[in-house]
């Protein structure tokens, strides 16, 4: 499976998998155990117990069910050991919550050894604790991946800008903002202006980008597109799970402002606007650090 782009945290994702013809081993009470269609044994994985074997929730009261992706065609009530059958991923949406190198790869009987991993959920308000789960983008199987929505699609993490407000902030993703005073409990305030990338000043192309891409919008109405996205509400419920996955909420249940890190980078650019400003309107003095 070729992936077009790199994965991020937030990110929303259309993900899919051709159903694929294979057959039924073994039918038990709470799962279906089939051929998986795509083996690939690793003859070097000692002791790892690939068998070309893959057991999946024989249904929705299954334990696993919601966090299981794949699905068996037809109903797994109607298979008995020895149908064929079909597995494979109908659409669904859901939204990346890490993304973890794995060094060094890990055994898992199968080839190729995962090298990272894409942790998780699906989309939605979950109707108990979520329990996220895990893939590998490089395993061989045919997944369909549509990426959807990308907030701060803009931006590189590592960018350093300007906000409206003359502050400066380096950009790691859309819940991690690190400004340069270290004062905590607000968002960037847009149009922001690219000071650097890749530690290139140099970037016109990019910085034109940025500010034409926040010159209307704000942080809030961002990360509002965001939460609608993921399936995500202003009531209560959508509140607390927008929390818990972005680090910050205000009383509409969107995010609006960011709880950083109380210590400042020091090894960031030291840099002061001064109370200057590149964009239109007047400048705003740069106000100073607690």
């Amino acid at each position: 499976m070729a992936v077009a782009f790199e994965f991020r945290v937030g990110d929303i994702i259309d993900m899919s998998c051709p159903f694929t013809p294979t057959r039924v081993h073994a039918v038990r009470d709470d799962e279906i155990v089939v051929e998986w269609p795509w083996p690939t044994a690793d003859p070097d994985s000692a002791g790892a117990g690939e068998n070309g074997l893959v057991g999946l929730p024989a249904g929705p009261r299954t334990p696993g069910w919601d966090r299981e992706l794949f699905r068996i065609r037809p109903r797994p009530g109607d298979l008995a050991a020895g149908d064929e059958c079909q597995v494979g991923i109908p659409s669904i949406l859901i939204r990346v919550i890490a993304v973890r190198p794995l060094e060094p790869t890990r055994a898992t009987g199968r080839r190729p050894r995962p090298r990272r991993e894409i942790e998780y959920l699906p989309a939605g308000p979950p109707l108990t604790a979520p329990a996220s789960a895990v893939f590998d983008p490089d395993d061989g199987i045919p997944r369909v991946l549509e990426l959807r929505f990308r907030p701060y699609a803009f931006l590189e993490p590592g960018d350093e800008v300007a906000d409206a407000r003359a502050r400066v902030w380096r950009f790691e993703t859309a819940w991690e903002w690190r400004p340069f005073d270290g004062r905590a409990g607000e968002a960037p305030t847009w149009p922001l202006m690219l000071l650097t990338r890749h530690g290139d000043s140099g970037d016109d192309s990019a910085a034109v980008d940025v500010g034409e891409a926040t010159q209307t919008g704000s942080h809030h109405e961002e990360l509002a597109q965001w939460a609608e996205l993921a399936g995500l509400d202003a009531g209560p419920d959508g509140e607390a799970e927008l929390d818990r996955h972005t680090g910050f909420a205000d009383d509409t249940g969107l995010a609006d402002d960011v709880g950083f890190d109380p210590e400042p980078d020091t090894d960031l650019l030291d840099t002061d606007l001064g109370g200057e400003s590149d964009f239109d309107g007047e400048p705003v003095p740069a106000e100073p650090a607690d």
